[in-house]
């Protein structure tokens, strides 16, 4: 559970995010959900999340999302235009799998704003509006792995300041190791996080 709690925390550094600015953050997955959690302990306000999974929704908002939105249903790019008045968000935090996610992060970020690619594509493609990247003068970083935060990760769990526990859903035991690799892929009803015990 550090490892994922890592890339939050080095896409959080990355994003040199301020007290009371904006943000975005598409894909509620572990990663998503506790960027979502740093993001509002470093005084991000307000916070959007997108996922297309409802239970991924809920505990967003349980997470302290102000608003979420599900990309099947809704064009997040307008809602999220429209919740902000206009004006965008000054950090986006693209947390899926990069593909339609990319270019809504760039639509998404307000003038000068900040985009960070944290999702791998299964295509290893991405694809934007480089327009839309260009006039708003955006600066898109990449965010590979977790860049030496193995300590800060360890203390801020020790200290109870992140409840990593929170987001596992399931557990199964070692012999029971390829049904619960199954039920993550499947994307099961539920599934957040699923640990393997000795």
């Amino acid at each position: 559970m550090l490892e994922p709690l890592g890339v939050a925390m080095h896409a959080l550094a990355l994003s040199k995010i301020q007290i009371g600015e904006s943000a975005a953050i598409l894909g509620a997955g572990p990663i998503g959900l506790l960027l979502l959690q740093l993001a509002r302990m470093a005084g991000a306000s307000p916070i959007f999340v997108s996922d297309p999974l409802p239970w991924r929704r809920t505990l967003a908002l349980k997470s302290g999302a102000d608003q979420v939105f599900d990309p099947k249903k809704e064009n997040v790019v307008e809602e999220i235009i429209q919740a902000t008045s206009g004006r965008g968000c000054d950090v986006v935090w693209e947390s899926a799998w990069g593909t339609t996610t990319v270019a809504e992060s760039v639509e998404v970020a307000c003038l000068g704003g900040h985009v960070i690619l944290v999702g791998i594509p299964a295509d290893d493609k991405l694809e934007v509006k480089a327009s839309s990247a260009r006039r708003k003068g955006l600066t898109l970083r990449f965010a590979r792995r977790m860049k030496h935060t193995y300590p800060r990760a360890i203390q801020l769990v020790s200290e109870g300041k992140l409840p990593l526990k929170s987001l596992i859903s399931h557990r199964f035991p070692l012999t029971e190791a390829a049904q619960a690799f199954q039920m993550n892929l499947n994307y099961t009803p539920e599934v957040l996080k699923v640990i393997i015990t000795s």
